[in-house]
């Protein structure tokens, strides 16, 4: 099943790019998903936590992704 990832600020720095499409298997949670991302690419530790939206909406750990979602992957923003 494939996804179509989206990264934004400094996660895109993280991972080298600012989308990709990634081939999971069947029925992955977002609490999966964020499992693997961290396996797949280790320097996401660096950040303490990140959002997770799915087709534009944000995502609980519990939500079981579809083939064809868009998944946004949400570092914390700051600023004043």
């Amino acid at each position: 099943m494939k996804i179509n990832v989206l990264f934004f600020g400094i996660t895109t720095d993280l991972i080298g790019a600012s989308q990709l499409e990634i081939d999971f298997e069947e029925h992955i949670s977002i609490a999966d998903f964020k499992s693997i991302l961290k396996n797949t690419y280790p320097k996401l530790e660096n950040i303490n936590s990140y959002a997770i939206a799915v087709n534009e909406e944000y995502a609980t750990d519990d939500l079981i992704l579809n083939k064809g979602d868009v998944v946004a992957v949400i570092p914390p923003v700051s600023g004043g």
